[in-house]
């Protein structure tokens, strides 16, 4: 697998493993920035197997649940 292909990879998994508030922001943007890129690379040239689109479905998916992580987040610290 290319590094352009692991790349996002290793974006999200650095996402889903930050445990820190103030960190976990700009590691799920740059994740997602990662997999839409990746994304749109495979649209233009039709390539990548049903396993990496599938993959990369399934980590936009988490990056939407880490999303929602943050907003719960901010509004419980907001609250206190």
């Amino acid at each position: 697998m290319a590094e352009h292909e692991k790349r996002w990879q290793q974006l999200y998994q650095a996402a889903v493993v930050e445990t820190n508030l103030e960190n976990l922001q700009p590691r799920v943007q740059a994740a997602k920035a990662a997999i839409d890129a990746r994304l749109h690379a495979l649209q233009m040239d039709h390539g990548g197997t049903c396993e990496e689109q599938q993959a990369l479905r399934d980590a936009l998916a988490g990056v939407r649940v880490l999303e929602r992580e943050i907003e719960g987040r901010r509004v419980t610290n907001q609250g206190s």
